[in-house]
């Protein structure tokens, strides 16, 4: 990446492009989209907690982003803790109810399916495990009590191992695993799609030293120029010997502790034990292969990953930078009539404009509009500037 800045440490670039429509929304996704798209802002988080400020040489922001651009560290192991404070909806164990309900009657795949597995570091606070050796070989395990969730890629395959259930998943990609994404499992993972969103509306800064995981580290603070986003700042600190971020931290304007905190608290940058990927089902495990899932039956649709937003047909980005609102056409009619839309709109708040009513679904950090016509304006903003943009579309 290279560097964004002019003499007084703003940043410069341009914004995305949204791609072509690929594929029409489910009717009533919008409650699923807005936690979906939140819980991918792990990409953008973890608090720097510092145990002292190191005499390091100056850095000017625009040196320190094109170190982390060059940073080519390959090979680490260590810990990671992230947590997530995203303030989504509590629904009462509804979800893991249903989940549990059907795993028992065959019907939900396995335990070990890492795009059900990993959802759970959408909340709360885990200890993850990792391990890397290069393109072709990944681990990370999620540490929970008296049990261990882990994901490896070695080569071509990708195994899910959950130790409780003692159910395996099992995958494989291309080498380097390029037709499939890898989860985000390290601080330099967040940074890197945080810095995506560098553009002229965005203020970057060098705010001094830490120390993180033993190691002094740099601190680069991103912030957006404008007022109407819910991000209020977001913090890498960077090994100053690798350029491998370790920690990164995103605060909400609304103030209060972090949406997600991720950072290592153990680093080591030697070559992992090759064992360390090996892998082979547990004697008496349950091996479900990739594809396998309601074998018989039709897949259930899956609710869109952030980046999938783009596909919608009709999307439009309103605004640019930190507020831009993407906004589509589901092709419904806002929420469904009876218990459904009774229980989807007790989650949300409902707002009234010159659109005609609606229903604004919130997190800390996105929120997402859906008016009673089945349109949806989403975005990292507050919900003010989503009823604005929607009172603007008529």
């Amino acid at each position: 990446m290279a560097p964004y800045e002019s003499d007084d440490h703003t940043t410069a670039g341009e914004a995305d492009e949204p791609s072509k429509a690929r594929r029409r929304a489910a009717r009533y996704v919008v409650p699923v989209t807005v936690m979906g798209v939140a819980a991918a802002t792990i990409g953008l988080v973890p608090a720097l907690a510092d145990s002292g400020d190191p005499d390091l040489p100056k850095i000017t922001a625009a040196q320190l982003i094109e170190k982390i651009a060059q940073s080519d560290v390959e090979q680490l192991s260590g810990t990671v803790k992230i947590s997530t404070d995203l303030g989504l909806p509590d629904l009462g164990g509804l979800e893991s109810s249903f989940a549990s309900g059907a795993m028992e009657r065959g019907e939900g795949g396995s335990s070990a399916d890492p795009s059900a597995k990993l959802t759970e570091l959408a909340s709360g606070t885990h200890t993850l495990r990792v391990a890397v050796d290069g393109p072709d070989r990944q681990k990370v395990s999620l540490l929970e009590d008296a049990a261990e969730y882990s994901l490896i890629h070695n080569g071509k395959d990708v195994w899910g191992y959950d130790s409780k259930s003692n159910e395996v998943y099992h995958g494989t990609v291309d080498p380097a695993g390029k037709d499939k994404e890898q989860p985000p499992a390290t601080p330099k993972d967040f940074a890197e799609e945080a810095l995506k969103s560098v553009d002229d509306t965005t203020s970057v800064t060098v705010d001094g030293t830490a120390q993180v995981a033993g190691r002094d580290a740099y601190k680069l603070v991103v912030k957006p120029k404008q007022s109407g986003s819910t991000v209020g700042a977001i913090s890498i600190a960077v090994d100053h010997e690798t350029g491998m971020p370790l920690k990164f931290t995103l605060t909400p304007a609304s103030g209060g502790a972090a949406v997600v905190d991720v950072g290592f608290n153990q680093v080591s940058f030697g070559k992992p034990a090759a064992s360390t990927f090996d892998f082979s089902p547990p004697k008496g495990a349950k091996v479900t292969e990739e594809g396998e899932l309601d074998q018989g039956e039709r897949e259930p649709e899956k609710a869109p990953k952030p980046d999938d937003l783009e596909g919608l047909d009709g999307m439009k980005v309103l605004g640019e930078g930190w507020n831009s609102i993407a906004t589509f056409d589901t092709g419904g009619e806002g929420l469904p009539a009876g218990d459904a839309g009774g229980f989807l709109g007790s989650l949300g708040d409902q707002v009234k404009g010159d659109f005609g009513t609606g229903t604004v679904f919130s997190t800390r950090l996105v929120n997402a509009l859906l008016t009673e016509d089945g349109t949806v304006y989403v975005g990292a903003v507050t919900k003010d500037a989503l009823v604005k943009a929607a009172e603007e579309g008529k």
